[in-house]
């Protein structure tokens, strides 16, 4: 279980917040394998002798394939408020995306808070979120903002707020506008990347449930995108 290590960015008795490496699940995952959920309950249950069961409220997720800040809920009251908070936005979310340049040029309107809103659904046979009309069954806005973008030679570095959470949301959208995530085949893009697709989960706001203070938690970006700081 403990087989990969937990690197914790915040930690109190209400609330556990983790850099999540790529390829690991937040949960849902086959008996035996390990996801976020199953590796922070270990880790709890290790450091404070906890005996029985360890709870740990999911209160968002983040996609296997990318990294970044992932909180929990250590107690059902902390669960019950921040997941309010997600539900009526209030949280902040900024993620950092790496995309092609030349698409990113094509799309010059995005460059100074471009705003992109999109109506989703999701596609059961492939598997995949897909971009409908508005008036279509079962569509969900998708609304997001390029708050800044650094140009690395041919590709572009992009900082994003989310504004809701719709699963597949950022790679969907970007893709839809001629900016495919670095290494998201599912989603249009030709070009590798070292690990997972280059989407990371940068910084996460949310007022502290127990203390009712704002509280910002940071992750750096894994080493696979330490290439892509500078223009080259």
């Amino acid at each position: 279980m403990l087989n990969r290590k937990l690197k914790v960015l915040y930690e109190d008795n209400h609330l556990l917040a983790i850099a999540k490496p790529v390829n690991l699940a937040t949960m849902g995952v086959q008996e035996g394998e390990t996801s976020a959920v199953t590796l922070c309950k270990a880790y709890l249950k290790e450091k404070y002798q906890k005996p029985g069961n360890v709870y740990l409220g999911v209160v968002s997720r983040i996609d296997r394939l990318v990294s970044g800040v992932l909180i929990f809920a250590r107690t059902s009251k902390a669960a019950a408020r921040l997941s309010q908070q997600f539900r009526e936005k209030t949280t902040k979310k900024i993620y950092q995306a790496i995309v092609p340049y030349s698409n990113f040029a094509q799309q010059s309107q995005l460059a100074n808070q471009g705003h992109l809103v999109d109506w989703v659904r999701k596609n059961e046979r492939e598997q995949r979120m897909v971009v409908v009309n508005e008036t279509a069954s079962k569509a969900q806005r998708a609304e997001l903002v390029i708050v800044d973008s650094q140009r690395l030679g041919k590709l572009s570095r992009l900082s994003i707020e989310l504004i809701t959470g719709r699963k597949h949301q950022i790679r969907l959208q970007l893709s839809e506008h001629g900016m495919p995530i670095l290494g998201d085949k599912k989603y249009g893009s030709q070009h590798k990347f070292d690990e997972g697709i280059a989407l990371h989960a940068l910084e996460l706001t949310i007022q502290h449930p127990i203390k009712k203070e704002p509280l910002v938690i940071r992750c750096p970006v894994p080493n696979a995108w330490k290439r892509y700081t500078n223009p080259t």
